[in-house]
């Protein structure tokens, strides 16, 4: 944030605010304290302007200029919206190296790549790369068919895996 000209006193305040984070919850009259481990949260007008901000360092430190592709008159190599990125190359082995070198990057910053969200799209026929039909984005499974039965199951699966995590608690 300081190198993108956020003043100190600002920073400061968002270094309190993310640390020691901690929510009460009283289920059954019980009352339990829990950490909350921050991130990116959907809807959170604030979590999100870090993150933003450490992603256009890293962005920056990366040397892709001779990578671009012309995209509608335009040379690009990457595309953002929040915390998605969509890397465009014109070859596989340039998406690896791209894919190395963000990893390096996120590393020297304390952030890591997710590879289970990693996800490959090329134009054309690609015989042996992974395909989905569905994939989760802004916390919904969306698939090919529209179907919401997976997305229902999902749900279901996350708020049992919630429960479980505090059954013990609340006995």
């Amino acid at each position: 944030l300081l190198t993108q000209g956020v003043p100190t006193q600002y920073i400061r305040v968002l270094r309190e605010l993310y640390s020691g984070f901690t929510t009460k919850i009283s289920p059954f009259y019980n009352e339990v304290v829990i950490d909350v481990k921050r991130g990116v949260r959907q809807w959170d007008t604030i979590s999100s302007k870090p993150f933003s901000a450490t992603l256009e360092n890293v962005m920056s430190e990366l040397e892709w200029e001779d990578m671009e592709v012309k995209v509608d008159g335009r040379q690009l190599h990457h595309l953002r919206f929040a915390d998605d990125i969509v890397l465009i190359t014109p070859s596989i082995s340039q998406a690896e190296r791209m894919l190395a070198d963000f990893d390096r990057v996120c590393g020297n910053v304390g952030r890591q790549l997710n590879l289970t969200k990693t996800m490959f799209i090329e134009n054309g026929q690609v015989s042996d790369a992974p395909f989905s039909l569905s994939y989760v984005y802004l916390g919904h499974e969306l698939n090919m068919a529209n179907d919401l039965a997976p997305e229902l199951s999902r749900r279901k699966r996350a708020a049992r895996g919630g429960f479980n995590s505090v059954e013990e608690v609340m006995k």
